[in-house]
């Protein structure tokens, strides 16, 4: 009975099929192929390419449009096409993040405290604890969000201070310009160079530079090229560390990074502006110099 009752259903299965072919005007045996095989090659290569742009979208924290997404593929060795890019994404519903309009109305309150760009993009600098830079990241773990802020000395591109939070407060970035005040214990003013994020222009940030003789100077807003330096650390952190890392715990992401800030990046990456010597490298040879002198 059930060898009758299963011929019945495969033969209204092919009446159906022979008739969703006439009306498709499609042969039965292209429709079977298809079946066997629905997908193209080229669609294949698309579903994997689509996995790769989620990944690079999410390591983001979902920032990144198609134009920088196409840049993280290239730098993988991948040979698309950023509108093929664009298409993909659409597609999935992933879109980059462009901000919030403000609503209209009035807005009280005392405005933040911004220092004038005393920089202007002087990178070049002759000696150690002259100008620091400092700015903050964040990375994503499992469980959420953990933001890092560093300062960084352009003379030798060394880290001399870093933090790491799971909230972005003005105690995160006070916290790592702690770190290298300490460290350093500089003996003249020191110029440290910030954006103008709500961090930098808090009383408390504002207060530690005046204890500490400390000469604040910030990037024009919404000019990232002004704080290009610490802008280049985070690329490279993310380039070298953290993108080829799943992290599971803020824990475990603190470790790692601070096993590539002061196990690798200070002690032994070569640097380009440093002559290709580590920044660390690059201060001692500047004590040896002076010391010869």
């Amino acid at each position: 009975m059930r060898l009758k009752y299963a011929f019945i259903s495969q033969l209204s299965e092919d009446y159906s099929v022979r008739r969703l072919c006439l009306t498709l005007k499609v042969h039965a045996s292209g429709y079977y192929a298809w079946l066997a095989e629905p997908k193209s090659a080229r669609a294949n290569d698309d579903q994997r390419l689509l996995g790769l742009i989620k990944h690079a979208w999410l390591e983001s924290g979902g920032v990144y449009g198609y134009r920088k997404i196409h840049d993280d593929l290239r730098e993988l060795g991948e040979a698309c096409g950023k509108h093929r890019v664009a298409r993909l994404m659409r597609l999935e519903g992933l879109r980059s993040q462009t901000g919030y309009r403000r609503r209209p109305g009035r807005y009280g309150g005392k405005p933040p405290t911004a220092s004038p760009n005393h920089l202007e993009r002087r990178f070049n600098v002759t000696e150690p604890n002259k100008v620091w830079v400092t700015d903050i990241t964040y990375i994503r773990t499992y469980e959420g969000w953990l933001y890092l802020a560093v300062v960084l000395d352009l003379f030798s591109r060394q880290i001399i201070g870093w933090s790491m939070k799971p909230q972005m407060t003005s105690d995160l970035a006070i916290d790592a310009l702690l770190m290298a005040v300490w460290r350093r214990k500089p003996k003249q003013e020191v110029m440290i160079h910030s954006d103008q994020g709500s961090q930098f222009s808090s009383g408390d940030w504002q207060s530690f530079l005046k204890a500490n003789n400390l000469l604040g100077s910030m990037s024009r807003r919404g000019n990232c090229h002004d704080n290009a330096v610490a802008e280049s650390f985070f690329q490279l952190l993310k380039r070298e560390r953290i993108r080829r890392k799943i992290y599971r715990t803020r824990q475990d992401t603190r470790a790692d990074v601070f096993d590539y800030i002061e196990m690798f990046y200070n002690p032994k990456r070569r640097h380009g502006f440093n002559n290709q010597l580590s920044p660390v490298e690059f201060e001692k040879r500047y004590s040896q110099s002076l010391e010869s002198v």
